[in-house]
């Protein structure tokens, strides 16, 4: 907790003393992430400008082309009080492994194989007035069920917790401050940007991410302090209920920071740190973990065919330690060794007018411990039965979060977007996952002989589990 709060304070503290042009009036909205602004901005009337008023941050260049960022310039339900949005994400996908019960192992943003699935249905928007601020965007869609069922945080206690939150993806409010640039304090539900990827498959450059993207956190539960001491810069604090989960598992709270630095228009370096302890019964274990990425624009021709080209880079760090786990040695005392070390890489091309566009990449994951691991579904769950929490788990289970397991996988991917506008996106994506152990659905699939979860288990069925797939995706995204 020192650490963290010495480097949010002395971060901020150096990034005051940046001497940066100011030209904007202050801004309430959410500037964390997206910055909407002109491709081509009118030349400002130097002499009209009012110099002593700060920036808004991150107003100065044209930030769509990020991979995790909104798109679209203006948005279109906007008014003096609200902001309104709408997202609708369906998709089609299919496994050459052809699993019997139609279900996908291993995503968050996949859950039925060989099926139209709505994914996400998002409706909500921004509340603004004076310096009060909030956002809530309500969800429903398989999203809704495949994020919060790896949060075994809510099995503590009672009220159900998952039900209770499972259709908010966002819901905070907050106070934005006229202090430098901006300082925005907010409590509720809100993303963590935690791998890079937005959870809004509309602002990403591919639909299913890598391993490093889907097994680190999407949400978090708790307050945040965004501070910006200058256009360019945001030093933002948390204090969490813990890692992904909607309450928590000790009696600590989750720490963690964010420095978001974007110099110029074509670069952006982003890096996200945590600290908590989020091991159910086991208070003394400590996790840490850094995310660090770069994306730079690197060719920019407006006008060519071939008018934009991109890439980003992402390297996580982390371990755990205490409690009969040793971080990254394994000691004879202390445990075996518990750590997550992940990295991912993508390249995109802009073409027509931003009306076509094509990446590819991919990535790793080595997480001995499967602490970050996604657990299977069905009987290769090792999760309790959210209806029956006392029930005998699974004998088939796959382990998770098991000192001495071990955990190593690969990705790639290649996808073709068309947008015919900034509201709506078509996507094709080829995907190939791999891992060191069975993990994937296998064509027996993990649920019963049919497939069905009305049909009685017989003896000597398991779950059918495989060690790589291959899948092509078919996604269609609006977003108002």
């Amino acid at each position: 907790m020192k650490t963290i709060l010495f480097f949010f304070i002395t971060s901020s503290l150096c990034l005051l003393s940046l001497n940066y042009s100011r030209a904007a009036n202050p801004s309430n909205s959410d500037s964390s992430i997206i910055a909407k602004a002109d491709l081509t901005p009118a030349a400002p009337d130097t002499a009209s400008v009012d110099t002593t008023v700060p920036a808004e941050p991150f107003a100065f260049g044209d930030f769509t082309w990020l991979l995790g960022n909104d798109r679209q310039h203006t948005s279109l339900l906007d008014s003096k009080y609200f902001t309104g949005e709408f997202l609708l994400d369906v998709n089609y996908t299919a496994s050459n492994q052809h699993p019997i019960d139609h279900t996908v192992i291993g995503s968050t943003t996949l859950a039925r194989d060989n099926e139209a699935e709505v994914n996400l249905v998002a409706a909500g928007g921004d509340f603004h007035y004076d310096n009060v601020r909030g956002r809530l965007l309500l969800q429903l869609g398989t999203r809704a069920t495949d994020v919060p069922r790896n949060d075994g945080s809510v099995f503590r206690g009672q009220y159900d917790l998952a039900d209770a939150y499972r259709y908010f993806s966002e819901a905070w409010g907050g106070y934005h401050f006229n202090v430098w640039n901006g300082i925005n304090v907010d409590a509720g539900l809100f993303m963590s940007y935690v791998g890079l990827f937005s959870y809004y498959n509309a602002e990403n450059w591919t639909y299913q991410p890598s391993f490093t993207s889907d097994n680190t956190p999407w949400f978090f539960n708790g307050m945040r302090i965004q501070t910006f001491p200058s256009d360019r810069v945001k030093v933002e604090l948390w204090v969490i209920n813990g890692w992904q989960s909607y309450a928590k598992f000790n009696n600590a709270p989750g720490l963690g920071f964010q420095v978001l630095w974007r110099p110029n228009d074509a670069l952006q370096i982003l890096s996200n740190n945590y600290e908590g302890y989020d091991t159910q019964d086991e208070p003394d274990r400590l996790r840490l973990h850094t995310d660090n990425s770069v994306e730079v624009k690197y060719y920019d021709h407006p006008g060519s065919f071939l008018h934009r080209a991109a890439f980003t880079l992402t390297q996580d760090i982390g371990e755990e330690t205490g409690n009969g786990v040793n971080g990254f040695h394994s000691d004879p005392v202390l445990g075996p060794a518990q750590f997550f070390v992940s990295g991912m890489a993508y390249n995109r091309l802009w073409m027509a007018n931003d009306h076509f566009a094509m990446t590819f990449g991919g990535g790793y994951i080595h997480n001995p411990g499967r602490y970050l691991v996604l657990a299977p579904t069905g009987q290769a769950s090792p999760y309790p039965n959210s209806y029956d929490p006392t029930a005998p788990i699974s004998p088939n289970a796959f382990p998770i979060d098991v000192a001495g397991t071990q955990f190593t996988g690969w990705d790639c991917s290649v996808s073709w977007d068309w947008m015919p506008n900034e509201l709506e996106t078509w996507q094709l994506q080829l995907v190939h996952r791999e891992a060191s152990v069975p993990y994937f659905a296998g064509p027996g699939g993990v649920t019963s002989p049919d497939g069905y979860t009305t049909t009685p288990l017989t003896e000597g069925w398991t779950p059918n589990l495989v060690k790589d797939e291959s899948r092509i995706i078919v996604a269609f995204m609006v977003r108002f």
